[in-house]
């Protein structure tokens, strides 16, 4: 790389999502979902209205599949199924209806009909302030734009010169969608840099996929970095250096050699038990949300699916699938894990985004709204076809269940004597289940873990859910700019539940797991195996990591750690605590 010495080298800070290090010039876009001119058809051209609508629609599908196929061959994992998901989205009946009808009834152009839909979801969407669901509206953005775009004759194959310019380059926009990353010319796009995202959107989950290294949450990167400014993008940290001096530049290549050789030999520990240096077992298992990731969970050495989430597949079209659909699903899964458990999580999701019954008005605090088990317990009807079909697929495979957002032992009861209602007509009718079945629950509120010992005795497992623990325990929306440095997964209020959790679990003799983003973070497995965590659930792609850092701990010194961060007065104590054994036992793998 070239570099310019009579500029001061510059550090910014963004949010890293994909590992690794880039250097080169920059190269900046910007772009945005354009709305469509919008014009009167007459009556004899709706028929051909609704063709090119067709028509865009099938030229979509077949990029769309493409893409997938690319993604599948590069990446040799479940990333590409991201792209089944945009395929759902495009192929939704319920949206092409509306699209049809408007065409046929307002007697407006199909572009700007198919827009005027898609931005009706989009708004819906984002206004659900769920920010697993929210991520999708991305996704729904990103097969619109593709789509309006084949409304053109001209062939597209999304590869624009303004996201893939001739000359190496990292790119710098104001956001990306999953299928602009897809697309990128890795030959040429050495990373990029965007104002928005997270690290769970799609598109830093491609980026990661496809060893794209990669930063997001970069404000005004698109007004403050130039073109062809010299840059170093660190994946690890998220740092981005501007002009960088030789020195540098020296150091920065040595750490990008290192980490490499890391990387590989993590793939050699996927057979290997989990378990700490004198033995402590832990069950490793990933967190999934469609079942045709099954493959790769086996792939990645998971132990089972710890967290199995419904909501895509419910609320993805414009009704919740009957019985018989989604036991086919969960069959599937059962199936594919055997014979590792699976456990499905009941609908986690607001109310507000049930297809049959949209809510009229916003909630004024969705969070503390109409959401999770609460949903379910007002609707008997939905709530028993899905248990029916989790018992049904109890019979072909190890399934639990477990229930979201309990914050009282009556939630917990009267969601258990539905389920008892669900066997005792099963068995009524002859259809075989898992009588056995395991059944748990989220632990997700202070009141939860205030209450886990008399919780305990009614449930064979816990699972916590740590995001949003933490969030309701220190009162902070993680999204809010505001406040977001307040949510600290050491927070000592927080800390101190998990080991409450724990310790309620043990004396009713049953298991604890941890499945939010805090079991996916290695500078707190320390923590985490130390307050007598017996299960971790993850995405695939953390799985090595967190597998080899349990590997390199001592149960003993995690231990004795635990109990010096439950007597710790601030986060950053409890922090350093962690950070530093997993320093000492695997630097390697601190970002």
């Amino acid at each position: 790389m070239s570099v310019d010495h009579s500029l001061k080298e510059t550090i910014i800070q963004g949010t890293a999502v994909s590992p690794g290090i880039a250097f080169g010039p920059v190269h900046v876009i910007a772009r945005g979902m354009i709305a469509p001119e919008v014009y009167e058809i007459s009556p004899d051209h709706v028929d051909y209205e609704i063709s090119r609508f067709q028509d865009a629609i099938a030229k979509t599908k077949s990029q769309l599949s493409g893409i997938q196929k690319k993604i599948e061959d590069i990446s040799k994992n479940q990333d590409a199924l991201i792209f089944e998901a945009h395929l759902m989205i495009l192929e939704d009946k319920s949206l092409i209806n509306k699209v049809i009808d408007s065409i046929q009834n307002l007697h407006q152009n199909a572009e700007h009909a198919y827009y005027a839909v898609v931005q009706t979801y989009c708004e819906a969407i984002r206004r659900m302030n769920d920010s697993y669901l929210a991520e999708r509206a991305t996704d729904i953005d990103d097969v619109a734009q593709r789509v309006i775009r084949n409304f053109s004759t001209a062939d597209d194959e999304h590869k624009s010169p303004e996201l893939n310019p001739e000359h190496q380059h990292i790119i710098v926009a104001y956001d990306l969608t999953p299928s602009d990353t897809a697309t990128i010319d890795r030959q040429k796009s050495l990373g990029f840099i965007t104002e928005q995202g997270s690290v769970n959107s799609h598109t830093a989950i491609l980026s990661r996929s496809l060893g794209i290294p990669a930063i997001v949450g970069l404000e005004n990167a698109v007004m403050n970095i130039k073109t062809l400014t010299t840059i170093i993008l660190d994946g690890y940290t998220g740092q981005v250096i501007l002009n960088p001096e030789i020195a540098t530049v020296t150091k920065y290549r040595e750490i990008q050699r290192k980490k490499q050789l890391i990387e590989s030999d993590l793939d050699e520990l996927k057979e290997r038990k989990t378990q700490t240096t004198d033995g402590r077992l832990i069950t490793l298992s990933a967190n999934i949300e469609f079942s045709n990731e099954l493959k790769y969970v086996e792939k990645s050495g998971a132990a089972g699916v710890g967290l199995f989430r419904t909501e895509f597949y419910l609320l993805k079209s414009g009704e919740i699938p009957d019985e018989n659909r989604q036991t086919r699903v969960y069959t599937e899964v059962a199936k594919g894990t055997l014979p590792h458990q699976t456990i499905i999580r009941t609908l986690d999701a607001g109310g507000d985004k049930l297809p049959a019954e949209p809510l009229t008005e916003a909630e004024p605090n969705p969070f503390l709204g109409w959401r999770g088990i609460r949903v379910s317990l007002s609707r008997v009807a939905m709530f028993k076809d899905q248990l029916k079909a989790i018992l049904r697929a109890s019979a072909h495979g190890n399934l639990g269940v477990m229930f979201p957002l309990i914050s009282a032992l009556k939630e917990l009861l009267r969601a258990k004597d539905i389920l008892k209602e669900c066997m005792d007509e099963l068995a009524a009718a002859n259809i075989p289940f898992d009588p056995e079945i395991e059944v748990g629950m989220m632990i997700e509120v202070p009141s939860a873990a205030l209450m886990a010992d008399e919780l305990g005795r009614h449930v064979d497992f816990f699972s916590i859910g740590t995001n949003d623990l933490i969030q309701y325990t220190t009162a902070v929306d993680r999204v809010n700019k505001n406040v977001s440095m307040l949510y600290k997964p050491t927070n000592p209020g927080v800390v101190r539940l998990i080991h409450m959790t724990v310790q309620a679990a043990r004396a009713n003799g049953i298991w604890t797991g941890v499945c939010g983003e805090m079991a996916s973070d290695v500078s707190l497995t320390p923590l985490l195996v130390g307050l007598g965590i017996d299960e971790m659930s993850v995405g695939t792609h953390q799985l090595p990591k967190i597998k080899k850092a349990v590997r390199s701990l001592d149960y003993n010194d995690c231990k004795e750690l635990a109990n010096k961060a439950l007597n710790c007065r601030f986060s950053s104590e409890i922090f350093n605590l962690s950070n530093n054994m997993a320093k000492e036992c695997y630097n390697e793998l601190i970002d």
